[in-house]
């Protein structure tokens, strides 16, 4: 099984993006999205005055993943460190493409969705920079009661798919290290994952613990969750990661490390702050949900960093390990550099 295109995340999480209002567009100039047509034209930051200008590119509607960068606009952590940094919300291609081409040079990404051009013959100049999530927080919700407490239980059940070849192999991968059979999986189209849920859409569907699951405790909605990681640790890949484009690593590594400094204290602040960390997303992005984002707030202080010594850190044989597995079931045109695709050259740690 191999990819013929190249995935874009925010068709993959699409049903977590939807709880946000469609009507996000942005505000201000230091910081809130914008068009990402509005970034900068090349992949080296300019100077502006005194501080340096950086464009931070999000891979979808602003929500707590992103939490750090705005805490790091709005407490003045850029401004400190002599940069001015505006959040722009990605193209149709992702985020990505925005940094790969050089018109934005950080934004946030997945590793996942970086393989798809990692391991192919048209590579993007991208590097992750930084774990954003110490672990993988995602995996299958069903409603409460319908026997899908783990994979197996998907047997004979409705499965809400993106479609996507990663995404599939996972699951195959989960079901059948349980004893199950993913031929006796139904593949029907993905949604958000709780109204989804609700309206009978499908059984089960991917979801993450710190938005889909959050939001279902909001609606007060019982749901049944497994972790992909508890089933397999070889999925306790980074998600989602930042990542900057090669040029400006190259070219300006001093500024780079300036922005992983004042985005870590962001992080830090959404560790110990997490109410206030929610309202300043909220903020930045009127339309997010208030409760919503506070939940995920408070559930996300505790995985921000986790178990690792400082927040970013990516561990090279958790990375590793990921792009090992996609290797062994072929699913890029062209075998990965298992150790490849990172660099904690520019994090403080």
């Amino acid at each position: 099984m191999t990819m013929n295109k190249l995935v874009s995340r925010r068709g993959f999480v699409a049903g977590a993006a939807a709880v946000c209002a469609a009507g996000l567009a942005g505000c201000g100039a230091s910081g809130a999205a914008a068009p990402a047509t509005d970034a900068a034209s090349t992949d080296v930051a300019a100077t502006s005055g005194d501080l340096t200008k950086l464009t931070f590119v999000l891979d979808y509607t602003p929500n707590t993943n992103h939490s750090g960068v705005y805490v790091a606009i709005a407490k003045g952590y850029y401004a400190d460190e002599g940069l001015e940094v505006e959040v722009v919300q990605p193209p149709e291609d992702g985020a990505d493409a925005l940094v790969g081409t050089g018109k934005a040079q950080v934004g946030m990404s997945y590793q996942d969705v970086m393989a798809n051009y990692l391991g192919s013959d048209d590579q993007l100049p991208v590097t992750a920079i930084a774990a954003t999530i110490q672990h993988n927080t995602s995996g299958i919700m069903s409603r409460a009661g319908d026997g899908i407490t783990r994979p197996k239980g998907m047997e004979g059940k409705r499965y809400g798919t993106w479609d996507q070849d990663v995404e599939k192999a996972i699951i195959k991968s989960v079901v059948e290290t349980d004893g199950g059979d993913f031929s006796k999986v139904e593949l029907v189209p993905s949604g958000d994952e709780v109204s989804g849920l609700k309206a009978n859409q499908f059984d089960c569907v991917w979801g993450y613990e710190g938005w889909g699951l959050q939001n279902a405790k909001v609606q007060d909605y019982p749901c049944d969750y497994f972790s992909f990681r508890s089933i397999d640790s070889t999925f306790d890949y980074y998600t989602p990661v930042v990542v900057a484009n090669n040029d400006f690593l190259a070219q300006q590594p001093e500024v780079a490390r300036a922005f992983l400094r004042a985005t870590k204290k962001g992080y830090e602040y959404c560790v110990t702050n997490p109410d206030d960390a929610a309202q300043i997303l909220c903020d930045a992005a009127p339309e997010t949900d208030a409760e919503l984002a506070k939940a995920s707030a408070e559930y996300l202080a505790d995985q921000y960093t986790a178990d690792a010594s400082s927040w970013g850190i990516i561990d090279p044989q958790r990375w590793a390990a990921f792009y090992t597995w996609m290797n062994d079931n072929q699913l890029t045109p062209v075998a990965l550099d298992v150790n490849g695709g990172f660099s904690m050259d520019y994090l403080e740690q």
